[in-house]
């Protein structure tokens, strides 16, 4: 509850105060009263700096990919314990949101799962690789042809025709035996990081996949626990419990048949755990992309005292929390943006 909304309600006139001979309009004096009073509250957060005992103070607000969103929680919690008088606000919706809410001044920091694209560094974002991750292909655990599916894993070329032409329609089809189950393929209907760096793998971009559109990370993994047929992708964060480090019930990722051999040779076998898949990415195992560097961005180089803080921070103490996340500690700290591309 806002100061102001608490103020009014202990102050506000009583029923037909101010009713004039016109019947309703509110006395000018008491609308200008109200008008000072709103402005005020709005004023009374502490500008972005340092207070008069030397401490910082002020407010960082972040958005964008569900990949990093529980990260960028965890971050803002840490280094609030660290500045009490700063604020950190956290939002999902993302890669595309983040991009765009960060070159529009709506926020802070962009939350990107995806590399800049060329238009975006020219508009002045630079870009903190904050973390790795990866995006994998997930099934139901129960599809009734689960067993060969595991066994044979999924080419990228076996992905094309899944969610480029459409032309596997059946389990049968994908690994080669009889089973007419149908493959109901998933896709994003949100701008985000996952889509993008899922069809870079396929030489494509998102608005190419095809599938039935959900949204957010989250929507996907819930349409594959409820659909046994149903074949989706997802970043690392949302497939995986971050406990038990085991994928989350009703799912399980689909191993990338790396040679394309038609089979999962051992050294392709790293998904059982979520510390697994993290050492295999970060060992370049499992290929980029869908691997892919997580981002926070800026529009131009930060100057903000609190900003300029709270990165320092996610690129120092903030990257303990990353491994503890199940993601690959940031591979360069540099910023990525105009000022490099321009070397």
């Amino acid at each position: 509850m806002s100061t102001a909304y608490r103020l009014l309600k202990h102050i506000s006139p009583s029923p037909g105060w101010g009713r004039g001979r016109g019947g309703t309009c509110w006395d000018k004096g008491w609308g200008l009263f109200l008008l000072i009073l709103l402005l005020s509250s709005c004023t009374m957060r502490p500008k972005n700096g340092y207070s008069k005992d030397g401490q910082l103070q002020g407010r960082v607000t972040l958005s964008g990919a569900f990949a990093l969103y529980p990260l960028a929680v965890e971050w803002g919690t840490e280094f609030q314990k660290l500045h009490p008088e700063v604020r950190v606000d956290v939002s999902a919706g993302g890669a595309g949101k983040g991009i765009t809410d960060a070159l529009a001044g709506v926020v802070d920091l962009g939350m990107v799962s995806r590399d800049l694209e060329p238009e975006e560094v020219k508009k002045g974002a630079v870009g903190f690789i904050v973390a790795k991750d990866a995006v994998v292909p997930i099934v139901n655990i129960h599809n009734p042809n689960i067993k060969a599916i595991l066994a044979h894993g999924l080419t990228r070329e076996a992905a094309g025709t899944l969610w480029l032409t459409g032309k596997t329609t059946t389990w049968g089809a994908m690994v080669g035996n009889a089973c007419i189950a149908p493959v109901n393929v998933y896709s994003r209907s949100d701008a985000c990081g996952a889509a993008g760096t899922w069809a870079k793998w396929l030489g494509k971009k998102q608005e190419d996949l095809k599938g039935t559109a959900v949204y957010g990370d989250p929507g996907v993994v819930q349409a594959i626990q409820k659909d046994i047929n149903g074949i989706g992708f997802s970043n690392i964060g949302f497939v995986y419990d971050i406990k038990t480090r085991r994928p989350n019930p009703g799912i399980i990722v689909i191993p990338i048949d790396l040679n394309g051999n038609g089979k999962i040779d051992p050294d392709e076998r790293f998904y059982d755990t979520l510390t697994d898949l993290s050492k295999a990415i970060a060992a370049g195992r499992y290929p980029t992309p869908p691997a892919r560097n997580l981002y926070l961005v800026t529009h131009g180089q930060p100057k903000d005292p609190v900003v300029k803080a709270f990165l320092k921070f996610v690129l120092t103490k903030g990257q303990r929390a990353v491994a503890k996340n199940g993601l690959v500690a940031s591979p360069q700290p540099s910023p990525v943006g105009r000022e490099q591309s321009q070397r």
